[in-house]
């Protein structure tokens, strides 16, 4: 059974189909590239599987769940986590409480505890501090844990919003073009943490991305989206050579 498994799903926006009968199946473990030209459709395929939007048609199954309808909490906790193309970090946090932040929903006490320091408060903070430092290792940012995120380079806050992404414990980790915005080493850089991502945590990853090297790199799998409807679909290196690919992106 795939880990992620997307049957006919599509949604209009007025008159305009924006993803038209969408169909994928990306199994455990794997790294897969959902790639385009701007305005195919991608992002919303993202907002789809994440509950930003609800579909007018089809099914998303989760590791064998129904989440077509659940809200973004719920498919949260489910076990899909994202990251956007402009970073979205809390930039004037610091570095481990923007981890933290992810953390929160696997590790409770009561608001009165947090107001009086009392009870769960100090043990739990104490084993937040203590994961949350695990995953900036991981990234090799727990020496910037407390720089403000603001601070950090960009290459770094991208790393960052991986590593909060992560702390929410998913089993499918979703990057919504995380090479945007990148000069090639910090881009080489990125391409490396994806794998670290991969090795150390075991996970299933779909990306969206532009830069075809970064893909080619990467990605075992790819689907093609264009205007809303899968062109392609298949292993990386057959998918780039398949001339109706390479039309859709640079034209006759």
């Amino acid at each position: 059974m795939a880990l992620l498994e997307v049957n006919n799903l599509s949604i209009s926006f007025g008159g305009l189909r924006a993803v038209d009968n969408f169909n994928v199946q990306i199994e455990k473990g794997e790294l897969y590239g959902l790639i385009g030209p701007n305005g195919a459709g991608k992002t919303t395929v993202f907002n789809l599987l994440t509950g930003v939007y609800k579909p007018n048609e089809g099914i998303i199954r989760l590791d064998g769940e129904d989440i077509t309808r659940k809200s973004t909490i719920e498919i949260n906790h489910a076990g899909i986590a994202r990251t956007f193309q402009n970073i979205r970090l809390f930039k004037n946090m610091p570095v481990i409480d923007n981890v933290k932040v992810g953390l929160a929903e696997r590790y409770k006490y009561s608001a009165l505890e947090g107001m009086l320091h009392v009870g769960k408060y100090r043990k739990v903070e104490k084993e937040m501090d203590e994961e949350a430092m695990r995953l900036l290792k991981v990234f090799d940012l727990d020496g910037e844990r407390d720089y403000l995120a603001a601070n950090l380079p960009y290459g770094k806050q991208r790393k960052l919003e991986i590593a909060r992404a992560m702390a929410t414990a998913p089993k499918l980790l979703l990057l919504d073009e995380p090479a945007a915005g990148m000069n090639p080493n910090e881009t080489k850089e990125l391409m490396d943490t994806i794998a670290l991502v991969r090795r150390e945590f075991d996970m299933t990853i779909l990306l969206i991305e532009h830069d075809m090297k970064l893909v080619s790199g990467i990605c075992e799998k790819l689907t093609v989206l264009n205007f809303g409807r899968v062109l392609c679909q298949g292993e990386t290196k057959e998918v780039l050579s398949n001339p109706e690919v390479i039309t859709a992106y640079l034209g006759e």
